[in-house]
């Protein structure tokens, strides 16, 4: 199948997604008046900030050129600039089966490594499926991010360009010399990061490994408590990436709520997937029904167990 005709097949749901969410907030309404007018605003509407954002780089960091002449088959891609191995691992059986999708990712500059928005645009509640947005930018290989345009709050960089500075939880930074790092995003600010030399943050959380090994108290936390999104607690599908070192990340994506397919894991079971597989660093991204893994065009997990993406604001991406 080509990445068209994927893109036309996946495109249905996240148009039923948003006529979903539209008529629930429209009960809201009828029944609340101006209450459910602002959720309508707040959750449904689009509200573009910046547009042709995904293109946006630091002018002050030198951008490498992506090789675009690599060979990928289904399970791997080499080129001068990256390389990429992904892995699709099952344990346990029955009720108990859990299936997740790991890829290995060596760059050979953090550049390399980049984020696109979805339809080029940064703001509230523009979403678009990963294949999408992956294909519009000639990723080789994506995962969902933060979902940053869920929320107004968080701090906001990609590419080493500032779309937002409202620290809010715990945060992701990667740099441009290939190391990472867990942050506090309310004891500092967008402009502190980029004089270090963040190329990219995200904002969901929470961290799941530092220094190699699993956090505590991490199945107890809570990312928001607005409309939506209370909790990631208990056995979910999840999206995450880690750092094994400079330049070397892995992404995984783990499927869930499928039964005899795919349970979903604790927040400290996908933590210990990272350290099983030498990651000094890790952090959970917005999971659930938009955990995804695009290669070479295609979806590589089973979302719900139903082979369908659901939309999101962005993607964390390798760039070919």
């Amino acid at each position: 199948m080509s990445s068209r005709q994927h893109a036309e097949i996946t495109r249905r749901p996240l148009i039923s997604r948003r006529r979903a969410l539209t008529g629930g907030l429209g009960a809201v309404v009828l029944a609340g008046g101006g209450g459910g007018a602002w959720a309508l605003n707040r959750y449904v509407i689009d509200h573009v900030e910046v547009a042709e954002a995904s293109a946006r780089t630091a002018s002050n960091v030198t951008v490498a050129e992506a090789d675009s002449s690599g060979t990928g088959t289904a399970t791997g891609y080499t080129s001068d600039t990256a390389k990429i191995k992904i892995q699709t691992v099952v344990t346990g059986t029955g009720d108990s089966q859990v299936t997740y999708f790991v890829a290995d990712v060596t760059v050979t500059d953090a550049t390399i490594m980049r984020s696109a928005f979805a339809d080029d645009e940064f703001g509230q509640n523009i979403i678009a499926n990963p294949s999408e947005i992956a294909e519009s930018v000639g990723a080789v290989l994506a995962i969902n991010g933060d979902y940053y345009g869920f929320r107004d709050t968080g701090i906001v960089i990609r590419n080493g360009v500032v779309f937002r500075d409202k620290g809010a939880r715990q945060g992701l930074a990667f740099l441009t010399d290939g190391s990472a790092r867990l942050y506090d995003e309310t004891t500092t600010s967008a402009a502190a990061l980029i004089a270090d030399g963040v190329w990219h943050t995200l904002s969901f959380g929470p961290g799941l490994v530092q220094d190699g090994k699993v956090l505590n108290g991490i199945d107890t936390v809570e990312i928001d408590t607005n409309f939506g999104n209370h909790s990631v607690q208990g056995r979910q599908p999840r999206t995450g990436v880690g750092i094994v070192g400079d330049n070397h990340l892995l992404f995984v994506v783990v499927d869930g709520r499928s039964a005899g397919y795919s349970r979903g894991v604790t927040m400290s079971e996908f933590a210990q997937i990272f350290v099983d597989r030498g990651a000094k660093l890790a952090y959970n991204l917005d999971g659930g029904g938009s955990s995804a893994m695009i290669f070479n065009g295609g979806l590589v997990n089973n979302p719900l167990g139903k082979g369908e993406e659901r939309g999101t604001s962005d993607i964390l991406y390798v760039a070919g």
